[in-house]
């Protein structure tokens, strides 16, 4: 290295990504768990989906990416099945635990390779997780308008705690 050169060091550890993207998750389920049973499947505004929709996509989404990139194992996705609440409820939590376990077996450096998932969508591992936040982060904000829309107070943005 010579001395113009600055060493890299990563922003976020991969423990602090997780950590943060689980607390993410967790405000999501709380959204989730606001809405009332007779509106979760049916209401919408502005022609979107509703949001136990988006809340499937969500958890067809996260683990199995991160189970693919830990294993090379891809699921296949199943936007077209019908779930129940408490289906939904214990799928994302099955999500949230096989995140935790197949999260510790990718190895730090794999972060930086690029990879196609789902046989289609090339990038490098990090910008994969990135677009499953941001999405998750998107999707949340669509129930917090549904949520008001309903006339129901939303969780506060910041409560993340698992």
């Amino acid at each position: 290295m010579t001395s113009t050169e600055i060493p890299q060091t990563l922003f976020i550890d991969t423990d602090a990504y997780l950590t943060r993207w689980q607390g993410h998750r967790s405000l999501t389920r709380k959204v989730f768990e606001s809405f009332p049973d007779d509106q979760l499947f049916t209401f919408s505004v502005g022609g979107m989906r509703p949001f136990a929709k988006l809340f499937q996509e969500l958890i067809q989404m996260a683990a199995p990416c991160t189970k693919g990139f830990a294993t090379g194992e891809w699921d296949t996705l199943d936007f077209e099945k019908n779930y129940t609440k408490e289906e939904l409820l214990s799928a994302w939590d099955q999500s949230t635990l096989d995140i935790d376990r197949y999260w510790k077996m990718i190895p730090s450096e794999k972060f930086q390779t690029e990879e196609t998932i789902f046989g289609q969508y090339e990038g490098k591992v990090f910008q994969h997780f990135d677009y499953i936040v941001d999405n998750e982060i998107h999707h949340r904000a669509q129930g917090y308008v549904y949520l008001r829309a309903l006339g129901i107070e939303p969780p506060y943005f910041w409560d993340r705690e698992r």
